[in-house]
C-alpha cells in the first residue's frame, strides 16, 4: 500500500511539472506578454490554412494568409491584415504599419499586404 502511495506521489510530480512546463510554453502566453511590454512578437504556424497573430506596440493584429500562383512556386500571395481591438491602435503612426509590413514581408517576401479598415484609410488617405 505504501508503494502504491508512493508511486502515485511520483506521478503527481511528474504531471505538476509537466503542466508547468506546458504552460510557460503556451505561445498565447508568449503574445499576451509581448503585448504588455509593447514589444513585436509574431507567432506563425507554417500551415497556410492558419491564421497568425502579431503584437506591436500594445496592439494586437490578425493575418489571415492566402495561397497563390507565383512565377515558380505556390506559396502565400496575399495577406489580409486586421486589429482584434480599434481602441489599442490609437496614437499609432505610419512607419509603425510600416514596420509590421517590413516584418511581414522579411517571413513572406511574395505577400501583398491588404489592411483592413480603419487602418487602410488612414494608410492611403489623400494628405
Amino acid at each position: 500500500m505504501v508503494w502504491l502511495l508512493r508511486l502515485l506521489l511520483v506521478f503527481l510530480c511528474i504531471f505538476l511539472i509537466f503542466g508547468t512546463i506546458k504552460f510557460l510554453l503556451k505561445p498565447t502566453r508568449k503574445l499576451e506578454a509581448a503585448r504588455k511590454h509593447k514589444r513585436f512578437l509574431l507567432l506563425d504556424n507554417d500551415e497556410v490554412i492558419k491564421n497568425f497573430q502579431l503584437t506591436y506596440n500594445g496592439a494586437v493584429f490578425t493575418g489571415e494568409k492566402y495561397l497563390g500562383a507565383t512565377k515558380n512556386s505556390i506559396d502565400v500571395v496575399s495577406i489580409s491584415l486586421s486589429s482584434e481591438h480599434t481602441t489599442s491602435i490609437q496614437g499609432m503612426i505610419k512607419e509603425d504599419f510600416y514596420f509590421i509590413e517590413k516584418k511581414i514581408h522579411e517571413k513572406y517576401p511574395l505577400a501583398q499586404i491588404n489592411w483592413k479598415s480603419p487602418i487602410h484609410e488612414f494608410l492611403y488617405q489623400k494628405k
